[in-house]
């Protein structure tokens, strides 16, 4: 899906660079929109960090040049999420019953965000989950946290030829540079407000209590397993006594 600068794998220790008043849309867009919470999405921490670099090993070499501008290795993917700041920037994630993680998102911040007033936004879906919407859901969730979160302009750096990326964008209302094969996109976000801080904490419970149903399924489902083994084991032990 779409490219981030990052240190080490995207050659920036800090975001991306200062972004032109002139690209901007007139009027700020609305980038986020109730739907996002139909889809639990989580925020990630420190201790996902193993389960990050999982599913974006996971990639194969054409999603990883999508989402990194470049087929990315694992040895610079590795170096990619331990470079990761949690503390600065946040990180989304989509799981599936099973708590595999299905889908992601880097919002990156600046060091600075008062001064830069901006933050990067990149994606990443799971070959087998693509194709439901979870890259649009992902951006609005983004957008949502960024906009609380005073930033006023939303980048995004992609290939040209990640259309999807780069139709999530369009469709929220960025305005897209084109140069050669690649693109930036750049989104006016619009001020935060009491829905929108009501909405990411609706978005927060949604994900938080879709993750502890899923955990506790688990636990029940390998209880369960484990169970069915036990009994298995002791009625062969009854038929070997037997004969």
């Amino acid at each position: 899906m779409g490219c981030m600068e990052t240190p080490d794998l995207s050659r920036r220790a800090d975001p991306a660079p200062a972004v032109s008043p002139t690209v901007a849309p007139a009027k700020p867009a609305q980038p986020y929109a109730q739907a996002s919470a139909i889809v639990p999405i989580r925020e990630i921490g420190v201790r996902y960090r193993a389960r990050i670099a999982r599913h974006l090993l996971e990639l194969d070499e054409h999603n990883r040049y999508l989402r990194f501008g470049y087929a990315a290795t694992d040895e610079q993917i590795r170096k990619y999420v331990d470079g990761l700041n949690f503390e600065r920037d946040q990180v989304f994630g989509i799981f599936n019953r099973r708590l595999a993680m299905i889908a992601m998102a880097h919002l990156a911040y600046p060091g600075d965000l008062a001064q830069a007033g901006f933050a990067e936004f990149g994606v990443s879906v799971a070959k087998h989950a693509r194709g439901r919407g979870y890259g649009k859901l992902l951006f609005e969730r983004a957008a949502i946290h960024a906009v609380n979160h005073g930033v006023d302009t939303l980048y995004i750096h992609a290939l040209s030829e990640n259309t999807a990326m780069l139709k999530i964008a369009r469709h929220a209302g960025a305005v897209i540079e084109r140069a050669g094969s690649e693109s930036e996109a750049y989104l006016r976000l619009p001020e935060a407000t009491f829905r929108t801080r009501i909405d990411q904490l609706l978005a927060n419970q949604v994900g938080e209590v879709d993750y502890w149903i899923k955990s506790e399924a688990a636990t029940l489902r390998n209880m369960l397993a484990t169970m069915q083994e036990v009994r298995d084991g002791a009625r062969d032990a009854v038929h070997r006594s037997g004969r």
